[in-house]
């Protein structure tokens, strides 16, 4: 304990840092991966039992949620080799590629213009 200036007592208590424990087992996610990768049709259960004779304790639930975790990894891939494809492609037009941009651009022409009225009416003339 210590004084404080103004007479009264300070008890400081300084608490322990309290840290998860680390496992020591085998990464039960990493074995389900694994397991898919060589038996990619394998339902939930087969993979629980499997895993169970070797030692490793998981659950239905931890299994499709591995399952829908790789699925996800493997559709997010497909989507950006399409994105990087579709944007280098030269026989898609850079307009269709980049439609994000082209959308951007002529939302600001039409701020530029004075509003989308105002832009129709410029195309409209242009079409004339």
């Amino acid at each position: 304990m210590t004084k404080s200036p103004y007479n009264h007592s300070i008890t400081i208590i300084i608490p322990e840092i309290i840290m998860a424990k680390t496992k020591n087992g085998p990464n039960k996610s990493q074995s389900i991966r694994d397991f898919l990768t060589s038996n990619p049709t394998a339902k939930a259960k087969e993979v629980v039992e499997a895993l169970g004779k070797t030692g490793v304790k998981v659950n239905e639930g931890l299994v499709y949620a591995v399952k829908g975790g790789m699925a996800e990894r493997k559709k997010r891939k497909k989507r950006v080799a399409k994105a990087a494809m579709a944007a280098h492609s030269p026989e898609i037009p850079a307009a269709k590629a980049d439609a994000l941009t082209m959308i951007r651009e002529t939302k600001a022409l039409a701020a530029k213009a004075g509003g989308y009225k105002k832009l129709m009416e410029l195309v409209a003339a242009l079409a004339e």
